[in-house]
């Protein structure tokens, strides 16, 4: 296994932690404290390490996936000094030291997930989730790689309602499969851009578009607002608190890194 420096403070429990809150996840899979992940047609192991993880294999294929994976980009320095203002956010980066929020690698993936996590629980959607990657997903090792728009192009409404998505959701998913927007190139765009362009695509609101800029594109000023477990952490956190995206305002320019500590908080050592 090859060492992955990390920039510290790096907390590998902490910041794999969603990769088990939610019940096991078949593209990201935790299993005798390693992360699994399937990179191309290898399957990748992930383990914790003095200064950062040990990742087999690490070369230049693997090593950008499993950093985004980790959440290498965001940068944690600049944040802690900034929440040292707040007293909820100066207890929660104190408790939570070295967390790093994990990022969605795929843009596709990303956008999928979403979609099956409208308007259900996050349990209920990594059931549903796995199902889709048990039926069209290629297993590697441990793990499951997430199906491309290519294999879900030949799906069809009732492969997807079989496994538990509605039929709303399935024509969802289909329809973002034929999608011929550029995905990745969606990073190159500014904030509202991108989202003008996601929420273009049926079945793709607000919501999704702020979790895409949120959890994929790792974008510092994105606010899920219309969350509803980002807006009961916020209210736990500051029962002022009143209308949560007008509120997201407090904490420019670090509303995503805020919103990652909010949730992570309230689940691991509550408000």
């Amino acid at each position: 296994m090859g060492l992955l420096r990390l920039p510290e403070p790096y907390d590998f429990a902490l910041s794999t932690e969603r990769f088990r809150a939610f019940g096991p996840d078949l593209a990201n899979l935790w299993h005798e404290d390693t992360l699994h992940r399937v990179v191309g047609r290898r399957g990748v192991r992930i383990r914790q390490a003095p200064g950062g993880v040990r990742v087999e294999p690490l070369d230049a294929g693997t090593r950008p996936v499993v950093r985004k994976l980790l959440g290498a980009e965001f940068d944690l320095d600049p944040f802690y000094a900034w929440a040292r203002r707040d007293p909820v956010l100066r207890r929660l980066t104190k408790a939570l030291a070295g967390f790093r929020p994990p990022l969605a690698a795929d843009p596709f993936e990303t956008l999928v997930t979403s979609i099956t996590a409208q308007q259900v629980s996050l349990h209920a959607a990594f059931a549903i989730r796995n199902r889709l990657i048990a039926r069209f997903g290629r297993r590697v090792g441990h793990a499951y790689a997430f199906p491309t728009a290519a294999r879900l192009r030949r799906a069809t409404h009732e492969d997807l309602v079989a496994l538990g998505f509605s039929r709303r959701k399935a024509e969802y998913v289909l329809g973002l499969a034929a999608e011929p927007l550029d995905l990745a190139g969606l990073a190159s765009l500014a904030d509202d851009e991108v989202k003008a362009r996601l929420v273009a695509v049926r079945g793709l609101g607000e919501w999704t578009a702020d979790w895409f800029l949120a959890r994929h594109l790792a974008r510092p000023r994105a606010w899920p607002a219309g969350d509803l477990a980002l807006r009961k952490a916020v209210l736990a956190f500051y029962p002022e608190a009143g209308d949560v995206r007008a509120f997201g305002e407090r904490f420019d320019p670090f509303q995503n890194l805020t919103a990652h500590y909010l949730l992570t908080g309230r689940r691991v050592i509550g408000a």
